[in-house]
C-alpha cells in the first residue's frame, strides 16, 4: 500500500455510490487503471471536472487491494472542451477511447506506445487539420500494429507473394489470387493505398484521397479491428462515415511520432 504519481488518459467514468466514480485511466508507466474518486459528483468537489474523459491528468493515486484511491489531480490538456464542440471529432474521439481500453486488457501492464497514440490521436482531432476519420482509421491501424496485428497490405498474408488482390479479415489482410478465400472483399487500389497512408502517417497522400476510397477504408479497418478484439465498437455507430468533400490543410502527424516514440 502506497502513493504513487503517473500521468494519464482518462477513458471512461462510472458511478459509484451517491457521491463517488469508478475512473477508468490509460497512464503514461503503469498502463490501464481503475481508480476510485471520491466525492467527484458532487457540486463543490475539489477536482470532478479534472476526471472526465479524454482529460489528459497528472495523477497522485494510492494503491489499495481493490480500487485504487485518486488523492489528486491536475489537467495537463482539457482535449474534452474542444471536442466537445464539433460532433464527428468527439465521436471519434469516443472510438478512440473505447478501443484504447479493449486493446490493454490487463490492469496495471504498462503499455507505454499505446498511451501515446492517445494522446497523438487526441492532439490531432483537436487541432482539425485532418478529417476524423481519417484521424480515427489511422488510430485503429496503429493501435492493431501495436497489439501484434496489423494487417498485410503490400504482400499476401499467406505466401507473401507482392500480388495482394483480395482483402481477407480471418487471414490477415490483403491475400494473392491463389490465397483468396471465399467471402473476401474486393477493395480498390486506391483504398489499400490509403490504408498503407494511414500506417506509414503519409498525411498528404491521405488528405488528397477520394471519398469513396475513405468510406470503403472505414469499412474495412473497422471490420478488421472488430474481428481482433471478438467485441464490436459500440461508440462506432455514432460516428460520421461519409467523408467531408472538402481539402484539409495537410500538416505533420502528432499520430506518427507517437507511435515511434
Amino acid at each position: 500500500m502506497s502513493l504513487y504519481r503517473d500521468e494519464g488518459v482518462v477513458l471512461r467514468t462510472q458511478k459509484l455510490g451517491e457521491a463517488d466514480r469508478i475512473i477508468t485511466i490509460l497512464t503514461r508507466r503503469t498502463g490501464r487503471v481503475r481508480a476510485a474518486a471520491k466525492g467527484v459528483r458532487k457540486t463543490k468537489s475539489r477536482f470532478g471536472a479534472r476526471l472526465e474523459p479524454f482529460t489528459h491528468v497528472d495523477l497522485q493515486l494510492y494503491e489499495r487491494r481493490s480500487l485504487d484511491l485518486v488523492t489528486q489531480a491536475e489537467t495537463l490538456r482539457p482535449y474534452g472542451e474542444r471536442l466537445a464542440l464539433d460532433y464527428p471529432r468527439y465521436t471519434a474521439g469516443t472510438a478512440m477511447l473505447e478501443t484504447a481500453e479493449k486493446l490493454t486488457p490487463v490492469e496495471k501492464e504498462p503499455a507505454l506506445r499505446q498511451f501515446l497514440l492517445v494522446v497523438g490521436g487526441l492532439r490531432t482531432l483537436v487541432e482539425g487539420g485532418h478529417d476524423p476519420r481519417l484521424v480515427l482509421d489511422a488510430f485503429f491501424l496503429r493501435s492493431l500494429a501495436i497489439a501484434g496485428y496489423a494487417p498485410a497490405l503490400e504482400e499476401c498474408a499467406r505466401c507473401g507473394e507482392r500480388t495482394g488482390r483480395a482483402f481477407a479479415i480471418a487471414a490477415g489482410g490483403m491475400v494473392c489470387g491463389s490465397c483468396r478465400p471465399p467471402g473476401s472483399a474486393s477493395p480498390a487500389e486506391a483504398t489499400v493505398g490509403l490504408m498503407i497512408s494511414l500506417l506509414r502517417g503519409d498525411w498528404a497522400r491521405a488528405d488528397a484521397s477520394e471519398s469513396r476510397h475513405r468510406v470503403e477504408c472505414s469499412g474495412l479497418v473497422a471490420a478488421y479491428l472488430q474481428w481482433h478484439l471478438e467485441h464490436g465498437i459500440r461508440s462506432l455507430r455514432h460516428v460520421e462515415r461519409e467523408a467531408p468533400a472538402r481539402e484539409a490543410p495537410v500538416r505533420e502527424a502528432p499520430l506518427r511520432d507517437a507511435v515511434i516514440e
